[in-house]
């Protein structure tokens, strides 16, 4: 098979930032389809999107020259409608013969359900791939996600920005393909100051390095790497590391073709301002990367990124360095206005700030958490006036200049203002913390108060969320309430706080508003059902992702539900030890004994005793259960008491034995109904034990 590399390339003007890799990545898939589609054999190889701000691009290193045999097979009429009672073609088989090309005597037949029938079977050279590319090119274009298409000149087309070049290579070949507006050629264009006239491209295997010698790294792979050694290099140079935030690095990727680091610096009077403040404005406004200390403070020097290899980067470093100034000089005055006013007296307003309508202002919420936060504290031994002094305050932030202008900084600014009234320490930290898991990836809050805030603020966000018809549908969720409710659940887990949560969402309801209390047909123990299990459900992905089977989490989340004080915590030791349990080589038959033992229990037609009656137990083999399940009562018990689950359930593995040989020997419906009784008791109490750590059933296939 005779294979060529192939390249297109889609020259523009500057893309959209935060589009491109996604854009580069679904051109690069509609491609590959477009080709698979049609037959064309490829050799992918290593091959991926490439892409600069103003190109986006496909190179594959071997593509067929052609396709392979085209086979083709036309069903035509059943032979009772194809030929007369003489055997004579009809004029339908006529007329299929004819549509097919050929004498209706060349067609085959073929049988299906119906009967027999002719059919038309034929095999087609597979047509050239230079003459399959404008179909491939047109297909990958409409397939790119491109919300707003931008349209230029009098043309009807669209697309994300102008098309000013187009290459498509075959090999050496040109292909005679048009896109846009614009016809193929082999001339692609360097960097815009650098190298500004046409780059003619040979044939696909040059494009990358001839545009490197025009001054274009085109593999994002690579320019990412190399923004990477500028700035650490640059960063080093003067005494720090570079601070490289994953995001701000994506974009400058997406910025530039040709990255040179610029080191740069500002007034060391503006380090007076909080430093998340001005980290902020360097990486989200400007896409510059912060310097920090040993310690990882802030420094006053920054690096910018610039475009180009610059004569005098004097001047590009003083153009840095002007821009940032005035965002600098507001972040200043903001925190020096909120200093002067207090983060206390900023909680006065917040009464006339509404948090939802159903649910009152900000500062009723405030009420509601400090009162959580208090219950809370006690439990896990915090200091209850500490939690309700750090809730109190939590949210009076909100009144600042500085979260007014930096949204992003809710809790930070409020940690540095508490700071600077002199509140304690554990109090200024847990107002930050409170946010925290701030998004998906992020930690936990690191201070027992912080979690304390973190649980409390999420619990009345939740319980007044349903309460007040919020709970989510859809994809539409306004209030956040399915983060909320996995962050809750995480900081639970993660923190090892033993919690009753059903005890903690009912007190969370109990003090909302009056206008939103559950009513008679729907009470606070219903409610609280819902909320407590729509929890739950935000776990199922939680452990799905740490590839828990779902099997495991089926398993203990049935436990749980019927377990009244049941904490997250707890949820999470016993889930711990299903995953040991299910490792060992007695866990499945024990799972479907349980299973088994429960479709018994539920179709029995008589009352169960509690326990079962040694006297009437006859064969050895009940007798020898029943000795089993005394013993792994007395020494599971202490284990179970302590949390032990682990313990437990490999304690309750050695009951294998002994409830095999049962079933195998004892007919538990016997015909004396103080037998059946008895014997339906005994399993009773066997199922109750190996489902006292999790529904074990739930892992047997």
């Amino acid at each position: 098979m005779n294979m060529q590399p192939l390249l297109i390339e889609l020259g523009t003007e500057e893309l959209p930032v935060k589009a491109l890799p996604g854009l580069a990545q679904a051109f690069f898939d509609g491609v590959i389809a477009a080709l698979d589609k049609r037959g064309v054999a490829i050799d992918r190889g290593d091959a991926k999107p490439l892409y600069s701000p103003r190109r986006i691009a496909v190179l594959l290193p071997g593509v067929a020259s052609e396709q392979p045999e085209q086979a083709s097979e036309v069903l035509g009429p059943y032979l009772n409608i194809a030929l007369d009672a003489d055997g004579k073609p009809t004029r339908a088989l006529d007329g299929f013969a004819a549509k097919a090309g050929v004498a209706w005597t060349a067609l085959q037949k073929t049988t299906d359900g119906k009967g027999e029938r002719f059919v038309h079977r034929a095999v087609t050279p597979g047509a050239l791939t230079l003459d399959l590319l404008q179909d491939v090119l047109d297909e990958a274009l409409a397939a790119m996600p491109i919300p707003k298409p931008m349209r230029w000149g009098d043309h009807a087309y669209g697309f994300a920005r102008p098309l000013h070049w187009l290459v498509v290579l075959l090999g050496s070949t040109v292909a005679s393909v048009q896109a846009l507006g614009i016809r193929a050629g082999r001339q692609s264009r360097g960097h815009r100051f650098h190298a500004p006239g046409d780059i003619a491209i040979a044939q696909p295997q040059d494009y990358v390095q001839a545009l490197r010698e025009a001054c274009v790294l085109v593999d994002p792979d690579q320019r990412r790497a190399r923004i990477v050694a500028e700035v650490e290099h640059a960063a080093s140079a003067v005494g720090g590391r570079a601070r490289i935030d994953a995001g701000n690095l994506a974009q400058v990727n997406c910025l530039n073709e040709w990255p040179v680091a610029v080191a740069c610096t500002f007034e060391r009077a503006f380090l007076a301002v909080p430093q998340e403040a001005l980290v902020e404005t360097m990486e989200a406004n400007q896409k510059f990367f912060p310097v920090l200390d040993g310690e990882g403070r802030l420094t006053e020097h920054f690096i910018g990124i610039a475009n180009i290899t610059s004569k005098d980067p004097a001047e590009i470093r003083k153009g840095y360095e002007r821009v940032i100034r005035p965002r600098f000089s507001d972040a200043k005055f903001f925190f020096d206005e909120d200093l002067k006013q207090g983060l206390a007296s900023m909680g006065e307003g917040l009464s006339s700030v509404t948090y939802q309508a159903k649910l009152g202002s900000v500062a009723d919420k405030v009420a509601r958490v400090a009162a959580l936060a208090e219950t809370i504290a006690a439990q896990v031994g915090a200091d209850p006036a500490q939690a309700r002094r750090a809730a109190e305050l939590a949210k009076n932030d909100l009144q600042s200049r500085m979260v007014n202008e930096f949204p992003e900084l809710q809790g930070i600014a409020g940690r540095y203002y508490a700071q600077r009234a002199g509140e304690q320490d554990a109090v200024a930290l847990a107002i930050d913390e409170a946010y925290r898991p701030r998004f998906a990836a992020d930690d936990i809050a690191a201070s027992t108060l912080g979690k304390v805030l973190a649980i409390a603020e999420r619990l009345d966000t939740l319980a007044g969320g349903f309460a007040a018809g919020l709970k989510p549908t859809g994809n539409k969720d306004p209030f956040a309430l399915r983060r909320n409710a996995l962050g809750l659940a995480r900081t639970n887990i993660e923190s090892g706080f033993a919690l009753n949560l059903r005890g903690l969402i009912n007190e969370a309801i109990a003090l909302l508003p009056e206008s939103v209390q559950p009513h008679a047909d729907r009470n606070t123990e219903t409610l609280g059902a819902d909320l407590f299990e729509f929890v739950l459900d935000r776990l199922r992905g939680y452990y799905s992702e740490k590839g828990v089977p779902a099997q495991h989490f089926e398993a203990v989340s049935n436990k749980i539900r019927s377990i009244a004080d049941a904490s997250l915590y707890d949820f999470d030791r016993r889930l711990d030890a299903i995953g040991t349990f299910a490792q060992l080589p007695e866990a499945t038959a024990l799972a479907a004994a349980n299973k088994r033992i429960g479709n018994i229990l539920k179709k029995a037609d008589i009352d169960i005793p509690a326990l079962e009656d040694a006297a009437l137990l006859r064969e050895p083999a009940e007798l020898a259960l029943a000795e089993a399940v005394e013993a792994a009562y007395a020494e599971t018990g202490p284990a179970l008491a302590q949390g032990d689950y682990v313990s437990v359930l490999t304690r309750l593995a050695a009951l294998r034995a002994p409830v095999d040989a049962f079933f195998d020997a004892v007919m538990v419906n016997a015909d004396d109904p103080a037998v059946r009784a008895n014997r339906l008791a005994l399993l009773q109490r066997l199922a109750s034990r190996l489902g006292s750590v999790a529904a074990i059933e739930h892992l047997s296939a």
